[in-house]
């Protein structure tokens, strides 16, 4: 967890981040990168909703940001509110040229990003955002420095006021085609909940066979967290990030 972490909450329901944001590091864990593939290919799943409306601008919901001098948003799915509208950026394009109105009548979302290659797509409720994926370009290779939840640095801090709650994180090594993308959506991915202190790797639950079928060999993983104001456990209060092998 990095940022500001003021008025900040746990819940039954989540972790709620509020002028604060969670920060899972990929390229910034040094040597030891267990997250390596990320650079390449990769589907980034969570449950959140979203209460307060910004005085501007849109809402950070999840990103991720290249590992370079200026930490440069690699891909980003914003809300605006205003316009009830999911924005999704990335290779350097406006979000407005990707956007879509879904589920605006919901209070919490299933929100998805896919990187295959040089190719990338963001999910809200099973639909894409937009009507293509996005291009992020063939120049050098692009490393990931972070994904981000609820914000990325000052950009969180003019967001007080609203907050984002977070209910389960699953990252899978590979990208998701739409319609595993869509049972995933339909089935209501639940992470069990453990005990305070036990970061073994536990299964991920689901509500039927199916689903276990889609996302077969899932498992928990406590991952690493940066920052102040939470609970070291505050993987552990998400539901543990979940880690997918193929």
């Amino acid at each position: 967890m990095s940022g500001a972490a003021a008025a900040t909450g746990t819940s039954d329901n989540g972790v709620t981040f509020q002028g604060a944001w969670a920060e899972w590091p990929v390229g910034r864990q040094g040597e030891n990168q267990p997250y390596h593939f990320a650079n390449y290919n990769f589907t980034l799943v969570a449950t959140v909703s979203i209460e307060g409306v910004p005085k501007e601008g849109s809402i950070p919901v999840m990103g991720a940001t290249l590992n370079d001098d200026g930490n440069t948003v690699l891909q980003e799915l914003s809300y605006n509110n205003n316009e009830k509208k999911w924005q999704f950026s990335c290779g350097g394009e406006a979000p407005e040229k990707l956007s879509s109105t879904l589920g605006a009548e919901k209070t919490q979302h299933v929100v998805i990003l896919v990187r295959s290659g040089n190719q990338s797509s963001a999910y809200v409720d099973g639909q894409r955002v937009g009507d293509e994926p996005c291009t992020l370009g063939n120049n050098t290779l692009q490393e990931i420095s972070h994904f981000y939840i609820g914000g990325d640095g000052d950009k969180t801090r003019s967001r007080e006021g609203v907050s984002v709650t977070v209910t389960n994180v699953l990252l899978y090594n590979r990208p998701l085609d739409e319609a595993v993308i869509t049972a995933l959506n339909n089935n209501q991915i639940f992470i069990p909940k453990t005990m305070a202190g036990n970061t073994s790797l536990s299964p991920v639950s689901r509500s039927n066979r199916s689903a276990e079928h889609v996302a077969e060999g899932a498992t928990g993983d406590a991952g690493t967290m940066r920052g102040s104001g939470l609970l070291p456990s505050l993987l552990l209060l998400l539901g543990l990030w979940g880690f997918a092998a193929p």
